[in-house]
């Protein structure tokens, strides 16, 4: 019932947003996934990614067997675009074999083995859905929220020395490969996310079940909730406001002023700004550092190396967002504690909710509602008191992120003393 209720509630939320996206005379994101059976994909990397989650129920003889029919239909998709000088790209082959999975778990399959594999469907096509929902989200908030807020962040951004600044110019002092790295990074973020959720699923086909909690789940209500905080609160980021645009992409007749990253904004009374109705708001809270701080914490329990890499990918998604002008200081502050407090609210939907679990939940909300506040009624007095609103800013993020690890060590189930055998007594 659960799992039927989730994707009810899923396919009408996607519905929607496909209405949404048509009044604006755009494909939403169910379109756009049914072109990508034949049209080139956005994501080959994500489409594979999905499909490796998918095959977590699978046994080694059906992955092999997937794997390869999706690679041959890639092949064969590729001489076609080859032939006809179209885009070459790949992808689609992962996409037919999901689909395919589902039409085998719903013909060939029945009981608890056809709902086994449905979930593994559901779980790739989720992450796919994921993208596609948050491009549709994305152009909503374009479309209808003219205005930006960028100036009161910029402001209360003094309070920390206008980070984003510093790291803007310290990656144009590393050059190409600097910028090519952190760009790949902060590209792929949800296939470093299925790396580590496959870790933590990889025994589905042996138990028959997946886990109560893992990654993908709070991925997927980072993605669903955090766009809707961009509704609330419009940023386009200082690349934006503050430079030419993305990649150089003309922004100039839209920014402020183009000081970003050589020279400081001036303080100055902050006030909404019109912008165009192409550039997403998706600013506050930084999903990317959310998404990143989530990879981090379920890499935790992995082995060495992919401790090494969730640690590594959080470091270069903190240094893109920042060194690429997509998000200010406090986006990156306000996105740690959204993913903590999302990550605390999933693990106790899954163990129950007991005292300390609704504490933290509760504690971390009300920190991200105070710090939105704060951002939005109070930038005059942060950037005017920097050493005494920086520091604040930053302990009310620790104080998030250790009631995290405290509540969480008390959930993680405890060894058991070893019981040693009673002495007997001596046969006189």
């Amino acid at each position: 019932m659960l799992w039927a209720t989730a994707g009810v509630v899923t396919l009408a939320f996607l519905i929607t947003l496909e209405i949404a996206a048509r009044r604006y005379g755009l494909p939403g994101p169910i379109t756009n996934q049914a072109q990508e059976l034949i049209f080139a994909p956005k994501s080959g990397p994500l489409l594979y990614a999905s499909m490796a989650l998918m095959m977590v129920v699978l046994t080694w003889r059906q992955r092999f067997i997937a794997a390869g029919a999706a690679i041959g239909i890639d092949i064969a998709v590729a001489l076609v675009r080859w032939a006809v000088d179209a885009e070459m790209t790949f992808g689609n082959g992962a996409l037919w074999v999901i689909l395919g999975c589902a039409v085998i778990a719903v013909t060939r399959r029945s009981g608890p083995e056809r709902l086994l594999m449905l979930k593994g469907v559901g779980l790739g096509l989720l992450l796919v859905a994921g993208r596609k929902t948050g491009d549709t989200w994305l152009l909503i908030t374009s479309k209808t929220r003219p205005e930006v807020l960028d100036q009161y962040l910029v402001t209360a951004d003094h309070a920390l020395g206008n980070p984003s600044w510093v790291a803007g110019r310290i990656i144009e002092a590393t050059g190409p490969i600097g910028t090519h790295v952190l760009d790949w990074v902060y590209a792929q973020l949800a296939v470093a996310a299925a790396v580590v959720a496959l870790y933590q699923l990889r025994n589905v086909a042996v138990e028959r079940r997946f886990p109560g909690h893992h990654l993908v789940r709070t991925f997927l209500v980072i993605g669903l909730l955090g766009p809707a905080i961009y509704m609330i609160f419009p940023v386009v980021g200082p690349i934006f406001t503050y430079g030419t645009g993305a990649f150089g992409t003309g922004g100039e007749q839209w920014a402020v002023a183009n000081l970003w990253p050589d020279t400081l904004p001036p303080v100055s009374t902050p006030h909404p700004v019109l912008y165009d109705e192409i550039t997403p708001r998706n600013c506050m809270p930084s999903l990317h550092t959310a998404w990143a701080t989530t990879i981090f914490v379920h890499s935790r329990k992995g082995p060495r190396v992919l401790r090494f890499a969730g640690t590594f990918w959080l470091i270069a998604t903190l240094c893109a967002t920042l060194g690429f002008g997509y998000h200010y200081g406090v986006d990156i502050i306000a996105g740690v504690v959204f993913a903590l407090t999302i990550d605390a609210a999933m693990r106790s939907l899954d163990r129950g909710w007991d005292r300390p679990g609704i504490q933290l939940v509760a504690y971390g909300a009300t920190v991200f509602a105070v710090l939105l506040v704060s951002y939005r009624y109070l930038p005059m007095e942060m950037a005017g008191h920097p050493w005494v609103f920086g520091p604040l800013l930053l302990l009310a993020m620790i104080s998030v992120i250790l009631g995290y690890v405290r509540t969480t060590k008390l959930w993680d189930p405890k060894a058991a003393p070893v019981q040693q055998p009673e002495p007997q007594p001596e046969l006189v």
